[in-house]
């Protein structure tokens, strides 16, 4: 038996107990669990190829993809946890702001390092098993809607390694995963009467920022990433331009959230006077810094939250779930109550896809609901709307 050896595999004549004699060509290449796997293929017959040469020639162009992909499988992750290293050097960088907000990072971090990589870290690529996952994912104490964003990091993280051709186009093992998105919750959503209740228990410096959330459905981050030369009093509006989450002044959440907003007169009084106020008016300052940073950065939400927002609301008798969000989602209920139209609300809102507004943000009130199956019925009925439902149901009888 005739043998040559090659730089990633070997080339050699192999007997046959029926025909002629056949040429074939063996490598190793990598599988997906991260070991090492030998490979052949038959190049053609001693009749069709006399020679080695010949038989060398045939195989060349196979051997250099063969080359090619030893090359790409020398810096191939060998389990999860390297392939999650290599997305984050390239895809996760913390002090670059490119196409993923630090906020987002960071939220893929926590899947990363709390769930992931505790769990998945030692398997190899092709190791996870999409029901095995499943069941993981159902085991957890979480809501639904983390288990969903745990469930997406995975599969980013998958669909890095296909992008890289470490593994084939259609072998993300998280596709096929079923995951439920349904709250388990409704978030809490304050009446008027509510509001005017909570404002007026807090000081007037939250109580201003509470009414701009309350007016115009910013984000407490978008707020407080205002500064005094995005104001613009003469026209009453407002250039929503960054925001503040983390600690690290960023871009707002999406590019429709990054747009000029109207503002209400009893808002643009209120500005008006924390302008002539505070000790940071100046058209680069923040209008509503921290003093304890001599005013190079905004208030922390968070503390803000815990120490004046929650207190407050347990003054004035509330016992819902107060957060700043609370105020974005009690906006577009009124908005939608107040008979807008749903377009319109999406704009005010800023929110990309009119879904978001219909299902997540707008919550019906017991009142609105009665109100409007009382007119279905009228209109069922054939009776007038102040008509009650016992003379009619006698009137029947």
């Amino acid at each position: 038996m005739m043998r040559s050896q090659y730089q990633f595999g070997s080339l050699y004549l192999e007997s046959r107990k029926n025909g002629p004699d056949v040429w074939v060509y063996r490598w190793r290449e990598s599988n997906p669990d991260g070991g090492r796997q030998l490979r052949k293929r038959i190049v053609g017959s001693i009749l069709d190829l006399r020679t080695q040469a010949e038989a060398q020639k045939a195989i060349e162009c196979f051997r250099v993809n063969v080359n090619q992909q030893a090359a790409n499988d020398a810096t191939r992750p060998r389990n999860i946890g390297k392939l999650v290293e290599h997305y984050r050097s390239i895809e996760m960088p913390m002090d670059t702001h490119d196409a993923k907000r630090r906020s987002t990072k960071l939220v893929y971090q926590s899947s990363l390092e709390c769930h992931i990589l505790p769990r998945w870290g030692s398997y190899g690529l092709g190791a996870v098993k999409t029901i095995e996952v499943e069941s993981w994912l159902r085991s957890l104490k979480l809501a639904p809607a983390s288990k969903a964003k745990i469930r997406n990091v995975m599969s980013m993280i998958f669909r890095h390694a296909m992008r890289w051709g470490w593994l084939e186009q259609n072998a993300n093992p998280i596709t096929l995963v079923r995951c439920s998105t349904k709250r388990l919750r409704t978030p809490s959503m304050l009446t008027a009467s509510e509001l005017r209740l909570l404002l007026d228990a807090l000081p007037y410096r939250e109580r201003l920022m509470g009414v701009i959330c309350a007016t115009t459905g910013l984000r407490i981050c978008e707020v407080l990433g205002l500064k005094w030369q995005d104001i613009h009093f003469d026209v009453s509006t407002a250039d929503v331009l960054r925001s503040f989450v983390d600690g690290v002044i960023g871009p707002c959440k999406t590019e429709t959230s990054q747009q000029a907003i109207p503002l209400d007169e009893f808002v643009i009084g209120g500005l008006r006077l924390w302008h002539s106020e505070t000790a940071y008016s100046k058209p680069e300052d923040w209008v509503f810094p921290s003093d304890r940073k001599f005013g190079a950065m905004p208030l922390w939400p968070d503390s803000l939250r815990t120490k004046t927002l929650q207190p407050a609301a347990k003054r004035a008798g509330i016992t819902k779930r107060i957060g700043w969000h609370t105020f974005r989602h009690s906006y577009s209920s009124l908005l939608a109550h107040t008979g807008n139209d749903m377009r319109v609300v999406q704009e005010l809102m800023r929110h990309a896809k009119l879904s978001t507004t219909m299902e997540v943000y707008t919550h019906s009130r017991m009142d609105k609901k009665r109100t409007a199956q009382q007119r279905a019925v009228d209109h069922l009925l054939d009776r007038p709307s102040a008509t009650s439902g016992g003379e009619v149901l006698s009137a029947a009888g």
